[in-house]
């Protein structure tokens, strides 16, 4: 048995059969909702109980403006986030679930009509397949505007293969918009061999760094953090094993962009937000650094303006400037660990 399908086979078996519910899970990696935008929530109360008991990720993955969207969720689990996103893309939308978890995928299905009856339409679809294998199953290339994934990446065992297929399946100016956990340095052999700590998603935490690395390689030159927080590990046995190891819950959306930078170059650009994106009418967050009000005109570097400009953000805003001169690097571009850590030591904060 390979390395790989041993993992796959450890993965499946804590999430198939050891957890039975959320009230399972070791640590706090994976559990905690308090993120969630309150608009969000009530989506929520149209979810069947059995899907919402065997849910293990973080929070709810959603990024705004998903009306008539097709939408890809890796490692979809029970559906949870693909019932939730089915209400939000809407009957002219669809939501595709992949997982390779045979117990997830029977409540999943097991729920199908249930959602179609509560939702009035019928827009999603689970496959059973390996999220590092996007390209054996059958989905076009170039076909989904977005794809998210929910505190899954970390399990896989070919994290590479797994981005190199997120861009294939995505449309031009589509987005990976996904949480997951990361480590502040690489971990090492023993915590990566552990099954509990893999299966509660620390284990195959990235490195922050080799996280740009990968993703840079994979064709997505410019990844942008949306939002982090600490993780506290409160068991003390596993708090031994992780020894001085820091790790994180982070959201990041990756645009598929060919003309990106692998720095945010100034062109003397600017845009005017049009405070036309509900629930977001007074400001668009793009990410964690990009707080753009309505109506103020806000500076951006070349690589903000094609994020805006060439996705389906654009009709929502006002673009000054052009290409044409090159000012240098676009100031306050930093390269420093981008997370939080003035709250880290020792608290109880939740995950994501």
């Amino acid at each position: 048995m390979t390395t790989d399908s041993l993992t796959h086979q450890q993965v499946a078996d804590y999430y198939g059969r050891q957890l039975q519910s959320t009230a399972d899970l070791k640590t706090s990696a994976c559990c905690d909702l308090s993120s969630m935008p309150e608009w969000l929530k009530p989506l929520l109360a149209h979810i069947h109980p059995d899907v919402l008991s065997r849910y293990y990720g973080c929070g709810l993955v959603c990024p705004p403006l998903l009306e008539g969207c097709r939408v890809l969720d890796l490692g979809c689990g029970s559906g949870r986030d693909v019932y939730a996103l089915a209400q939000l893309v809407g009957a002219t939308g669809s939501v595709v679930g992949v997982d390779m978890t045979d117990e997830q995928l029977a409540v999943a299905r097991t729920h199908q009509g249930h959602h179609a009856e509560v939702f009035g339409y019928s827009n999603v679809q689970f496959l059973y397949g390996y999220i590092e294998r996007l390209d054996e199953l059958d989905l076009e290339p170039g076909s989904f505007d977005v794809i998210v994934s929910n505190c899954v990446v970390n399990l896989s065992p070919d994290k590479d293969a797994v981005l190199a297929g997120v861009q294939r399946l995505l449309k031009p100016g589509g987005e990976f918009y996904f949480s997951d956990v990361y480590a502040d340095r690489r971990v090492p052999t023993a915590v990566k061999n552990d099954p509990v700590l893999y299966g509660e998603c620390l284990g195959g935490a990235l490195y922050w760094k080799d996280f740009a690395r990968l993703a840079q390689r994979c064709g997505f030159a410019d990844p942008r953090l949306m939002e982090d927080r600490p993780l506290a590990i409160t068991d003390p046995e596993l708090a031994a094993r992780i020894g001085n190891l820091r790790f994180f819950s982070a959201t990041y959306r990756l645009f598929k962009l060919a003309a990106l930078e692998s720095a945010c170059e100034d062109y003397g650009q600017a845009v005017i937000y049009r405070g036309t994106i509900a629930q977001q009418s007074g400001r668009f967050m793009l990410d964690k650094h990009h707080d753009i009000q309505t109506g103020k005109v806000f500076a951006v570097c070349g690589n903000t303006w094609h994020m805006l400009h060439g996705t389906r953000f654009a009709p929502h805003f006002s673009f000054i400037g052009n290409f044409d001169t090159h000012y240098g690097i676009f100031e306050g571009c930093g390269t420093d660990m981008p997370f939080d850590t003035a709250d880290l030591p020792g608290g109880s904060l939740p995950c994501c």
